[in-house]
């Protein structure tokens, strides 16, 4: 009897191997899909020696600065005045001069 427990054993096991195999492969959802090859997965996983994003921030900054996207208006996008220094009453002297050091 013994003989014939261990491929039912063996069959229970790969079994669970399978059941857990599949749970694990539902954990965090679907990979991302890369558009590229198997090859270059890696590079395009990396940044592909982008440095944090520094050349879409710089891309972006230089898009923003000329208004391709004929939006920008500075004077609407500007920063208002501050008003607290407008009602300001105080009066402000003249900068004090440096004493020139003896030679």
């Amino acid at each position: 009897m013994a003989m014939t427990e261990r491929p039912d054993d063996e069959r229970y096991v790969e079994d669970q191997e399978d059941a857990a195999a599949a749970e694990a492969a539902r954990i965090g959802g679907p990979g991302p899909d890369y558009e590229t090859d198997e090859a270059h997965r890696p590079l395009e996983e990396s940044g592909e020696g982008e440095a944090e994003g520094f050349e879409e921030a710089e891309r972006e900054l230089i898009e923003h600065a000329t208004h391709e996207e004929q939006g920008g208006n500075p004077l609407h996008d500007a920063f208002t005045p501050e008003q607290e220094s407008d009602r300001s009453t105080a009066e402000y002297g003249e900068a004090d001069e440096a004493v020139p050091e003896d030679d």
